[in-house]
C-alpha cells in the first residue's frame, strides 16, 4: 500500500458529507490506510492533517528524514528543543487557512497529542475518525481482499501444525509453540495464539498456560498471524483422544449458530440482526447464558475494527465488509466451544476466507 490519491479523494468526499473540515490522524491503522505507511508511534507528537484541498504531516525532526523519504507530503518539522506547538500551528494553517469548523480526530491518538491539537483549534465541532477514515476502511478493495485471503490460508496451515502436535502429555504452551512454528515456516509472524484445554476452554480469553492436555479434553485454539501487513484470526476445536460428555450436542448448537449468522448476513442488514440470529439458536437450545460475547468484529489492518456484530450495533452491513462470525458456548468447569470464520460480504452473502473445516480435529 502507498499513498493513494483515490483514498485521499474518498476521504475528502466523506469529509464533505459529514461536514468535516479537518481530519487529524496519528501513527496507526487510520494513517496507514491513507498513506500505505505509518511511523512508529511514540511520545513525540506526529500528525497527518487532511483538509479539503491540502494534506501535510507534522513530524519530529528525529524522524523527518525517514518519513520524508516514504511520504510524498509537505512536512512541518519540530525539534525537541522547541516542541511541536509551532509546527502544529503552521501545519493546520497550511491545510485550513480559514480555520477549522469540525475536526475528525483519530480515536487512537495519544491524549497529550490530541489535547495539544484541540487546544490549538479552540471551540470547534468534533467527531472521531471512525466516521471518516474508519467508515472507508470497512469496505475492502480487491487488493485488501487478496492480502486477507492469503493471511487466512497461512493461518490454516499453522492450525494444521498445531493439530499434528496435539497429544496427551503436552502443555498448552507446547501446542502454541507448534502453531507458531507453523506460522514461521511460512515466514508469517504469529500475532497471538490461544490454546485453552479442558475446563480452561470455558474462559473465552484464556491465557495459554502450562496445563497438561489429557485424554477427553476439548481444546479451543484461537490463532492469528500477519501476512504482508494484514492479520488473520480463526478459531477451531480439537479433541484429545475422545470428546468429553455432551460435547457433540454443544458443538452442533454452535455450528447451527454459525450457519444462522451466515444466513442473516446480507448487504443492507443491520449488524445486530446477525448477532440475534446466532444468539437465538444458542438461547433456544438452552445455552443462552453461556454465550457471553459478541458474534463478531471487523478485520482489516487491525484484528479488531468496525463493524462490530453486537446485540446493539446499528451498523448497516455493506458489500465488501470483512468481519468474523464466532459464536461460542462456555460451560464453567467443563469446556468451551467457539467456531470462528472470517468472511467478506458479497452481494449474495458471506464468502469464507478459511479452507479449514469447522468439524473438531480428533487426535489419535
Amino acid at each position: 500500500m502507498t499513498l493513494s490519491s483515490n483514498r485521499l479523494a474518498a476521504l475528502r468526499d466523506i469529509m464533505q458529507q459529514t461536514g468535516t473540515t479537518l481530519t487529524a490522524l496519528a501513527p496507526g491503522a487510520h494513517m496507514h490506510w491513507v498513506l500505505g505507511y505509518h511511523p512508529h508511534p511514540d511520545e513525540r507528537a506526529t500528525y497527518l492533517l487532511v483538509g479539503p484541498e491540502a494534506a501535510v504531516m507534522v513530524v519530529p525532526s528525529v524522524n523527518a528524514q525517514d518519513i520524508g523519504a516514504r511520504v510524498g507530503l509537505p512536512l512541518h518539522v519540530w525539534t525537541d528543543e522547541d516542541g511541536p506547538a509551532a509546527a502544529l500551528a503552521s501545519g493546520v494553517a497550511a491545510v485550513l487557512p480559514g480555520g477549522a469548523i469540525k475536526v475528525s480526530l483519530d480515536e487512537t491518538m495519544r491524549a497529550d497529542a490530541a489535547l495539544l491539537l484541540l487546544d490549538h483549534l479552540g471551540n470547534v465541532g468534533r467527531s472521531y475518525a471512525t466516521e471518516t477514515v474508519g467508515a472507508l476502511r470497512m469496505r475492502k478493495d480487491a487488493t485488501e481482499f487478496k492480502a486477507l485471503k492469503a493471511a487466512a490460508l497461512a493461518a490454516d496451515e499453522a492450525m494444521k501444525a498445531g493439530f499434528v502436535a496435539l497429544r496427551p502429555g503436552l502443555t498448552e504452551r507446547q501446542v502454541a509453540e507448534a502453531i507458531r512454528g507453523g506460522f514461521a515456516a511460512q515466514n508469517t509472524p504469529s500475532a497471538f495464539c490461544l490454546v485453552a484445554s479442558g475446563p480452561n476452554g470455558a474462559f473465552p480469553h484464556h491465557s495459554t498456560g502450562d496445563r497438561v492436555l489429557q485424554a477427553g479434553d476439548a481444546v479451543v485454539i484461537d490463532i492469528g498471524g500477519t501476512t504482508g501487513g494484514f492479520p488473520s484470526d480463526m478459531t477451531r476445536m480439537a479433541i484429545v483422544g475422545h470428546a468429553p460428555e455432551g460435547y457433540a450436542e454443544v458443538h452442533a448448537v454452535v455450528e447451527r449458530a454459525v450457519q444462522a449468522a451466515m444466513a442473516a448476513a446480507r448487504p443492507g442488514v443491520v449488524a445486530k440482526a446477525v448477532d440475534k440470529a446466532a444468539r437465538d439458536v444458542i438461547a433456544d437450545a438452552g445455552y443462552g447464558e453461556y454465550f457471553v460475547h459478541r458474534t463478531g468484529h471487523g478485520l482489516g489492518l487491525e484484528v479488531h475494527e468496525p463493524p462490530y456484530l453486537t446485540a446493539t450495533s446499528e451498523a448497516i452491513l455493506e458489500e465488501g465488509m470483512v468481519f468474523s462470525i464466532e459464536p461460542g458456548i462456555y460451560i464453567p468447569g467443563r469446556f468451551g466451544i467457539r467456531l470462528e470464520e472470517i468472511v467478506i460480504l458479497r452481494a449474495d452473502g458471506p464468502e469464507i476466507f478459511s479452507s479449514l473445516p469447522r468439524a473438531a480435529f480428533v487426535s489419535t
